[in-house]
């Protein structure tokens, strides 16, 4: 393995589950909790055997530079639990030192000693799910923190230590306009966080909210979703104000000082392998990918019967790395280096793409920076159907 990997661990549980969520999260974990913190524990302990089953290679000694706690809500773990399986990582990956350790919190779950916990037990960035600073658009989803705790809660993780902080906010809430949305973004800059992740709403099947706005039914606030050209608007101005902000726009979605751009983020659009364990989790070792039981009963009975959690699995074809690399490597701003793509793969890349590459050339898409391929500040917001093209 020519770079060390980075670790995900789900944590699928949070207080109550936002409108607009598609993950595979679940609320009220109180009973449930401890049972899948110890069967998390023991799939890390026991991954080598876990992934033979399953028709895996074992990977018995891998060397692993970063771990990321996402879910869900990881901040609601003890720091018992959270020691537990950082202690459990180790144990079964080779370990000289993090190079990045991210736990995701919504600001709720910060206190003075969850926070002087985290930093005791190695975490050193904290992802923060504000998604919004403001009251009315918070509670239109189902958020329970106050947009006035949140500079609070910045000020008790850098007491205790950790200074490297992300942001998220959404583009796209019920009750957002143009004046709300520039509030978020000036107060989120005000807190001066080291990394910004500003997403679109996405509307799909997954979410309560996404359901209603395709259904085009009244329920979870949806009529007072904004219209996608205004979603549209707050995303590209966001980009502007960043910028101008001193903050890199790294990835489609992610903003960071210099040296701060999230290294266990960057491992999935360059290919480097990543290794998930938990509810949902996905895994990939340069050759195959392969993912967990996406339901916690399933996950859970699993474990009860000593199976793998290990649901499917597939080796990539030639094509499909091709594929992977040209469309992940887009997500990032710099491009993909088509020379180096074309050598690594003894085809040329431009030549065979060349109708879709100078379609979307021609409707200002995407763009050549030397002999990088990349989307313009335009394409960012078409990037899923130059995608689908190239994947055709």
């Amino acid at each position: 393995m020519a770079e060390p990997a980075g670790i995900y661990l789900s944590i699928p549980f949070c207080r109550q589950k936002c409108t607009y969520c598609n993950f595979a999260s679940h609320p009220h974990p109180r009973a449930e909790l401890p049972a899948y913190v110890a069967a998390l524990e023991t799939e890390i302990l026991h991954r080598c055997e876990l992934w033979s089953a399953a028709g895996l290679p074992a990977w018995e000694r891998v060397p692993a530079d970063t771990v990321y706690l996402g879910g869900g809500t990881p901040g609601m773990l003890s720091a018992e639990q959270l020691t537990l399986l950082l202690q459990a990582v180790r144990a079964s990956f080779q370990v000289t030192g993090w190079a990045e350790a991210t736990l995701e919190a919504s600001p709720e779950n910060v206190t003075e000693e969850n926070a002087s916990a985290w930093a005791a037990c190695g975490i050193d960035r904290i992802s923060l799910g504000v998604q919004s600073l403001v009251q009315q658009e918070l509670r239109a989803v189902g958020r329970s923190h106050d947009a006035s705790s949140v500079a609070r809660v910045f000020s008790v993780l850098r007491v205790a230590g950790i200074e490297n902080i992300s942001l998220d906010l959404i583009a796209g809430l019920p009750y957002q306009t143009a004046d709300t949305w520039k509030e978020s973004l000036e107060g989120a800059l005000q807190l001066e966080p080291s990394h910004i992740s500003v997403y679109m709403l996405e509307v799909d099947e997954e979410s309560n909210l996404g359901r209603e706005l395709l259904r085009r039914g009244p329920r979870y606030r949806a009529e007072t979703v904004p219209a996608d050209e205004q979603i549209a608007d707050c995303y590209l101005y966001a980009v502007e104000l960043l910028q101008r902000a001193g903050y890199v726009h790294y990835e489609i979605s992610n903003f960071a000082r210099p040296g701060k751009e999230s290294a266990h983020n960057r491992k999935y659009w360059t290919g480097v392998p990543y290794f998930g364990f938990g509810v949902d989790a996905h895994s990939y070792d340069g050759e195959r990918r392969w993912a967990n039981a996406d339901t916690l009963a399933q996950y859970l009975q699993r474990r009860e019967r000593q199976q793998t959690p290990v649901t499917e699995w597939k080796a990539l074809s030639q094509q499909e790395k091709l594929e992977e690399r040209l469309f992940l490597g887009l997500r990032l701003r710099q491009g993909v280096p088509l020379a180096r793509l074309s050598a690594d793969f003894q085809v040329d890349v431009a030549e065979k793409y060349t109708a879709p590459i100078r379609e979307y050339c021609k409707a200002g898409w995407l763009e050549w920076q030397g002999t990088r391929l990349r989307l313009t500040d335009r394409g960012l917001l078409f990037s899923n159907e130059v995608f689908a093209a190239l994947l055709a």
